[in-house]
């Protein structure tokens, strides 16, 4: 009986506290010195996310940068709208390199820099944002 109850607690802390914006980096896609980060962003807060702010870095097999870019991956914008609780969206990085593409073999790090909840709440992006790579380049064909 005590381990059922235990189980029983352990599942709802689960519940109540993992709230959060999940982000999964997907595979890289290589188009000439243009490399797309494709992003699946589900928000499993109570309340909607505002905006959602994101910096992705674009590496060589070398671990060089070759590519920087920030930009508002939910909000932010009107053509952007705010991420309603238990919905989920994409979001597409074209990231431009600082030079010659002259490999494929690309990864993207993908960190968000700003999290602003329902009500203008800021929220912790340390603690409230959880990010899945499963990236590794892809060329067009």
């Amino acid at each position: 009986m005590k381990s059922t109850i235990a189980i029983i607690v352990l599942l709802l802390s689960t519940v109540f506290c993992g709230a959060q914006l999940s982000v999964t980096v997907s595979s890289v896609k290589v188009t000439g010195q243009k490399a797309i980060v494709p992003l699946t962003l589900k928000n499993t807060f109570a309340d909607k996310i505002e905006s959602a702010r994101a910096v992705v870095f674009l590496m060589d097999e070398q671990g060089q940068m070759v590519g920087q870019r920030t930009d508002w991956i939910i909000g932010g914008t009107k053509e952007r709208p705010a991420l309603e609780s238990g919905k989920g969206t994409t979001y597409n990085f074209v990231v431009t390199a600082t030079r010659p593409l002259a490999s494929t073999n690309l990864t993207a790090k993908v960190t968000v820099s700003r999290l602003i909840l329902g009500g203008g709440k800021s929220g912790d992006v340390n603690k409230d944002v959880q990010i899945q790579n499963t990236n590794s380049a892809q060329p067009d064909k």
